[in-house]
């Protein structure tokens, strides 16, 4: 009996390639990054099952052309980049890697928020540049402590809530804006505060966004949101980099509307070494690394070949979306 076939739009890790080779005929693209969409286009004609990334963008007319295709499983938390309805509607399951990545972001974020308020890097880049010429006196290159300020927290799923017990153990007050409050004594414990959206927005010194990628988030901080935020304020971006209107991020931190910000996440990546963000000296710049431990990384490989085996067998993914 032939074996199924499987393509992965990039290399998973050997372990993860031995046992899909162990069951299935895969094919792995080695050409550029993101895939090439004729690439895809070709390849999805004979596949019964696709692994993918969160920058391949697997919609309803590449879905048309699978005629084989019965799952999709996304190396990543993220699926806004699948059109999930199209493929409930064509009967492919599709699996995402959740809660594997949640300490993992959340440390991030949080890395993001010290060195940014502690102006590490920007020191970094003085010293490698050869400015340092002096040692820095009483009002010279000042940051920010973080015991006793107010972070505000959007978005508190796993991510959100893991972070805010990082930020209990550096004495910070926690407020929070969800779409649904959690309970009163999970709030008690975690010690945290429910408020809404305006007054995170008004009453944070560090902002730090945990919401998906929609409609109704899409640009939401844009130049009205950073006026009502404190001159004082910092904001932090590990979700998606479509919730942030860059040009105006630009602008709010060229005139010090808001005094700096911390971002793993752009609206186009990977940027362009021309981008405004290149110039700015108070924002930090990583490059989409939120999942980016050894562990976290291995699992979420794990969980995208189990989501795989599942789907391709016509049963649900372990973490599904759709059906």
């Amino acid at each position: 009996m032939q074996k199924k076939r499987v393509f992965l739009t990039r290399t998973l890790h050997e372990f993860a390639l031995k046992e899909l080779k162990k069951k299935y005929q895969i094919e792995i693209h080695t050409g550029k990054i993101p895939i090439p969409r004729n690439v895809l286009e070709r390849k999805i004609k004979n596949i019964d099952g696709l692994i993918c990334f969160p920058y391949d963008k697997i919609d309803s007319e590449l879905m048309d052309l699978g005629s084989n295709l019965k799952v999709i499983s996304t190396y990543s938390v993220g699926f806004d980049h699948i059109d999930i309805n199209h493929a409930k509607k064509k009967k492919i399951r599709v699996g995402f890697t959740p809660k594997v990545l949640t300490d993992a972001t959340a440390d991030l974020a949080f890395a993001l928020m010290i060195d940014v308020v502690r102006r590490v890097s920007e020191g970094d880049r003085i010293i490698r540049s050869g400015k340092w010429r002096q040692i820095y006196g009483a009002y010279d290159y000042i940051g920010m402590d973080l015991q006793g300020k107010t972070l505000g927290i959007l978005g508190f799923g796993r991510i959100g809530s893991t972070l805010a017990r990082r930020a209990k153990a550096f004495d910070m007050k926690i407020i929070y804006h969800n779409r649904n409050r959690i309970s009163k004594n999970k709030e008690k414990t975690l010690g945290v505060k429910y408020v809404s959206q305006n007054k995170l927005i008004t009453q944070s010194d560090i902002i730090s966004i945990h919401v998906p990628h929609t409609s109704e988030t899409d640009q939401m901080f844009n130049k009205e949101i950073f006026k009502k935020m404190k001159d004082s304020a910092f904001l932090i971006n590990t979700a998606r980099g479509k919730i942030v209107n860059e040009k105006d991020l630009s602008l709010a931190l060229e005139k010090k509307i808001i005094s700096g910000a911390g971002l793993d996440v752009f609206e186009f990546e990977p940027i362009s070494k021309n981008h405004p963000f290149m110039k700015i000296p108070n924002i930090v710049l990583a490059p989409h690394i939120g999942s980016s431990s050894k562990e976290t990384r291995e699992e979420m490989a794990k969980i995208t070949v189990k989501n795989l085996n599942l789907g391709i067998n016509r049963k649900k993914p372990i973490y599904s979306v759709g059906f």
